[in-house]
Order: C-alpha cells, then sequence, then structure tokens
C-alpha cells in the first residue's frame, strides 16, 4: 500500500511540474486581428 502512495505521490508531483511548466513555456495568448467596419448611423 506504502509503495502505491508514493508512486500516486510521484505521478502528482509529476503533473503538477508539467502544469507550471506548460504555464510559463506554453503561448496562451490568443490570436488577434484587426477589424474595420463602417457604421451608418442615421442621425437627421
Amino acid at each position: 500500500m506504502g509503495r502505491l502512495l508514493k508512486i500516486l505521490f510521484f505521478l502528482l508531483l509529476l503533473a503538477f511540474v508539467g502544469l507550471i511548466g506548460f504555464a510559463y513555456l506554453g503561448d496562451l495568448r490568443p490570436s488577434q486581428k484587426v477589424i474595420e467596419e463602417p457604421v451608418k448611423l442615421d442621425v437627421d
């Protein structure tokens, strides 16, 4: 049982380190582009 807990702890630690690494090194910015559209105002 202790061996299983050690393996589970190691896997959780590895997943946490991977998540931190992805957060710092991964490109999480959305792609951006400029949208220009004329607006017609009905003002009398």
